[in-house]
């Protein structure tokens, strides 16, 4: 890969970040307060997206995000007024934005009218506040606001007001300026916005009218600026174009160099952003770093001390997932070698477990720093959906809202990618079928416009997202019709609601009396269920007639390492996820009762749990444990938020566990989520407590244990 090519990968994971920022900004600016502080993030993003693009050429790119970027800056001068209408134009043309990003990255050839009309509508919003601005209709004088062509000052001032500072100015966009997508105007305006400008324009680079060329930047300012704002505020307005222009601010009464001086050094900025593409040019190293300098000048100040820099360091993926698996590996060969540890006599292993602890503790905290590395905010899936929703709107007519909540929530990378499909196929179905037309809507007493809840949050060791709809919900009386005409289920079958609901999950059925281009109300539920499921996850659906819908997917943080409890039963060996256990304790005499058709209930602190005796459930009794009083029960948390009591013969102890794939060799196992190589070399079952407690459930519907426990020595053998 030549250097170039680096430069537009890192540029391209820019852009990525960028229309995330445009994308959360946007949805702000829509549904809660219009801070300065989000419509200038929006506004920078857009601008970084145009500079960068227009270092590598990509004059389509450039354009659209230059008109978008108009729009953005009449919107921080408050002349184009924020209302859902401009911002919807707003998400629009980000979308438009994604597309030529999209296209750029993969080298597509772009149509010249691509876009046409994103870039109409915002054309529209620029006409608007144009004659908005003027009687006339002429174009409003904030358009040209600071382009100051006779060399005398504009105003002066009439004094500093008491906190304000008075800078020296000099400011000289180099010739290429404008092809690097920068725009004097706006850093013009940015200063005034600050405080009071008086700037006079250098002309004495200009050339003949005949020779001048419209994409050279000829002109210089200096000038002073009064403000009330810190001097890295103003060092801030200059930070797109730090590269691309000869730059001096200086406290009042420092001498103003003359237009015809030695170029100067540019000033250092202090504002921690990540290097942009153009800072990278003079580095081909393929890694982007964001780090704060603290100098207001090119000197530091004596007697105060430079503030920390933190970095920010790109890394290729696979290197990441190679440290990942070395650390797997890390963690089995530690535990083998504790488990030798425990093997010699007392008086040789006092020092070794000691040092064997330590050996652990760092293990377990290069086990986190290398998993935190792969950890990705589920924003990164999450800012797909708007896009998607608005399409759908627009294909169906009806009117939807999308809400996002805790898109910060963290999770592994491989769980992040394999998780847009389901997302999207959920969603689908919401906007399609889940929410009713505006006018059915409004004679069900609803508001015109649905809405769609999509959030995410930590739940002990998983990560739980929601989807959540206000529309019609499922209609149960059609789903078990159906059902019944497959032959999924008998006629006089007895059902609960979320037993009909769950019918949906079944492959191939739907109730959707048309076929749509979009979706259909339970066809392909069962991919998305199937896809949760092979990732570790589950998905459970609730449903209220004429209330809505909500699905819920439990996903693991991670699929590389996991806390575990090494339990046994029935002279075998299994490990329990540490973050579905609750408590384990050994009943007392009493504690249980005996109930037809269960393995029996425990009576703890007043509540009755459900008892799963893991031994009988597997078939692998163990004939040696004569006493009942003996055994351990495992409260753990099933992922419903309900409890049940896992009973075992013994526990082993906690241990880290590296977490192995056995579907891809042998396909799933009931009850069974993953395996594991424990610290004597073999390998041990890792238990998926949901379905434990769903088979101890269906036992007295056919022999469950039976074939379960077949399964598991096929798998074994």
């Amino acid at each position: 890969m030549t250097s170039l090519d680096q430069l537009k990968l890192t540029f391209f994971d820019e852009c990525d970040e960028a229309l995330q920022q445009i994308e959360t900004g946007l949805s702000e600016m829509r549904d809660g307060p219009r801070s300065d502080d989000t419509i200038n993030a929006v506004f920078r993003a857009v601008h970084s997206v145009k500079g960068g693009a227009g270092i590598f050429g990509f004059e389509a790119l450039v354009e659209f995000a230059h008109v978008f970027e108009t729009v953005l800056d009449s919107v921080r001068r408050g002349t184009i007024v924020v209302s859902p209408e401009v911002v919807d134009v707003l998400l629009t043309a980000r979308d438009t934005l994604f597309d030529l990003i999209q296209s750029s990255r993969s080298g597509a050839p772009i149509a010249p009218d691509f876009g046409r009309e994103a870039r109409q509508q915002l054309e529209q919003l620029i006409s608007g506040d144009a004659v908005a601005a003027g009687d006339d209709g002429a174009p409003a004088p904030a358009d040209f606001e600071g382009l100051d062509f006779t060399p005398v000052p504009v105003e002066e001032f009439g004094g500093d007001a008491p906190g304000e500072r008075r800078y020296a100015l000099v400011f000289r966009p180099k010739r290429d300026l404008f092809r690097n997508g920068n725009e004097p105007l706006h850093i013009i305006r940015e200063l005034r916005r600050i405080g009071t400008l008086d700037l006079v324009a250098e002309i004495n680079r200009m050339p003949p009218l005949g020779e001048i060329d419209p994409e050279t930047a000829y002109l210089g300012w200096s000038g002073t600026l009064l403000t009330t704002s810190s001097r890295e505020d103003v060092e801030a307005v200059f930070e797109f174009v730090q590269d691309d222009c000869e730059l001096m601010i200086e406290e009042q009464g420092a001498a103003l160099p003359e237009a015809d001086a030695p170029p100067l050094a540019p000033v250092s900025m202090s504002a921690s952003l990540p290097v942009s593409v153009s800072d990278a040019v003079a580095d081909p190293a393929p890694v982007a770093v964001a780090a704060p300098v603290a100098a207001s000048t090119e000197a530091a100040k004596p007697g105060k001390p430079a503030a920390a820099a933190s970095t920010t360091t790109r890394i290729e993926l696979d290197k990441i997932d190679r440290a990942v698996n070395l650390v797997g590996e890390l963690v089995i060969a530690q535990a083998m070698l504790g488990q030798i540890v425990q093997d010699l006599p007392e008086a040789t292993s006092f020092r070794l477990v000691q040092i064997m602890e330590e050996v652990v503790h760092h293990t377990r905290e290069l086990k986190d720093s290398v998993m935190s590395m792969r950890a990705q905010p589920v924003g990164a899936v999450f800012q797909r959906m708007p896009r998607l929703v608005r399409e759908l709107s627009g294909k169906t007519g009806k009117k939807v809202r999308l809400e996002i909540a805790g898109e910060t929530r963290e999770v592994d990378r491989s769980i992040i990618e394999r998780l847009g499909d389901p997302l999207t196929h959920i969603i689908r179905n919401s906007v399609d079928h889940g929410i009713e037309t505006p006018e059915a809507r409004v004679a069900a007493g609803k508001p015109e416009e649905g809405t769609i809840r999509l959030g995410a949050e930590h739940r002990g060791g998983r990560i739980v997202i929601e989807i959540k709809d206000d529309g019609a919900g499922i209609n149960t009386e059609r789903v078990f019709n159906k059902a019944v005409e497959k032959g999924l289920i008998e006629a006089n079958a007895m059902l609960s609601e979320d037993e009909i609901t769950n019918l949906i999950m079944r492959p191939g059925f739907s109730t959707a009396e048309t076929i749509s281009d979009i979706s259909g109300r339970g066809v392909g539920m069962d991919v998305v269920r199937s896809n949760i499921q092979d990732i570790g996850g589950r998905i459970s659906v609730k449903s209220e007639r004429g209330r809505g819908m909500t699905i819920q997917l439990a996903l693991p943080l991670t699929l590389a390492v996991m806390d575990g409890m090494v339990i046994k039963a029935g002279g075998e060996t299994y490990v329990v996820p540490l973050s579905a256990i609750v408590e384990c304790l050994r009943p007392t005499p009493g504690a249980i009762s005996n109930l037809i058709g269960s393995e029996g209930v425990l009576s703890l602190r007043g509540e009755l749990l459900p008892l799963v005796n893991l031994g009988d459930l597997f078939l692998i009794r163990n004939n040696n444990l004569t006493d009942e009083r003996d055994r351990v029960v495992i409260i753990a948390d099933d992922g419903e938020g309900a409890k049940i009591g896992l009973v075992v013969d013994e526990l082993c102890g906690h241990q880290q566990v590296v977490i192995k794939s056995i579907e891809e060799s042998y396909g799933p196992v009931v009850g069974i989520a993953a395996a594991t190589i424990l610290g004597n070399g073999r390998v041990a079952f890792i238990l998926d407590i949901e379905k434990l407690s769903e088979l101890a459930a269906a036992r007295s519907a056919g022999d469950v244990g039976g074939r379960l426990s077949a399964e598991m020595r096929e798998t074994v053998h």
